[in-house]
C-alpha cells in the first residue's frame, strides 16, 4: 500500500542557503526539540513560519535547496517541527546527505522550479503526496508533479532511525 501523506504548502523558491533555514546564531541549540521555534526567521516573507507550521505541512522548494554551510540543526529544524519530508527539485549534495542521515526523507520533484515561478504550487495550497511513487498532487488546482521516490536504502536508513543506527543493524547481521 502506497504512504500517501496529506498537508498544506510552504513554498520557497531557488538556492535557499542553510542561513535562511536556520541561522547560525541560534548554532548554540543542541536540542533538536528546540530548533523548530528558528526555522526561516530571515527568510523574507515566511519569518511567521515556526509560529505557523502544522506537523503535516510540507516544505516545497525549487534548485539547490539547503546550499551553504553543512549544519544538522537546518534538517533538524524541519524535522522536528513535523515537517514529513522535503520537496525539492534538488538540494546541495552535503543538506541531501544531512537529510538521510538523519532518517528525514527528501523527495525530488521534476520541474518544481519552474511550477513555483508560473504559481502553478503556491503557499497554502493543500498537497497529495505519494512517497512510494514520487508523486505531489495539488489538491487546490488538480496538477501533479513527477518525480524520484524515497529508495528502498533511503527507506531502510530511515526506518534505522539514521545512518548510524543503520550501520550498526547492518554490522551485526555480519
Amino acid at each position: 500500500m502506497a504512504e500517501i501523506l496529506k498537508g498544506r504548502a510552504w513554498v520557497f523558491g531557488d538556492d535557499v542557503d542553510t542561513d535562511l533555514i536556520y541561522h547560525n546564531k541560534y548554532l548554540f541549540e543542541t536540542d533538536p526539540n528546540n530548533m523548530p521555534q528558528f526555522s526561516f526567521e530571515y527568510y523574507p516573507g515566511k519569518e511567521n513560519f515556526a509560529k505557523e507550521v502544522k506537523p503535516g505541512d510540507f516544505v516545497v522548494a525549487g534548485k539547490n535547496f539547503g546550499c551553504g554551510s553543512s549544519r544538522e540543526h537546518a534538517v533538524y529544524c524541519l524535522k522536528y517541527a513535523g515537517v514529513p519530508c522535503l520537496l525539492t527539485e534538488n538540494c546541495a549534495r552535503i543538506y541531501y546527505r544531512n537529510c538521510i542521515s538523519n532518517a528525514y526523507p527528501v523527495l525530488f520533484i521534476n520541474g518544481l522550479s519552474k511550477a513555483i515561478a508560473d504559481g502553478d504550487i503556491k503557499d497554502g495550497d493543500e498537497l497529495e503526496v505519494n512517497m512510494d511513487a514520487g508523486i505531489i498532487k495539488d489538491l487546490n488546482n488538480g496538477k501533479e508533479f513527477h518525480g524520484d521516490a524515497v529508495s528502498d536504502l533511503e527507506r531502510d536508513i530511515m526506518a534505522a532511525g539514521g545512518i548510524f543506527q543503520y550501520m550498526k543493524q547492518q554490522a551485526a547481521k555480519k
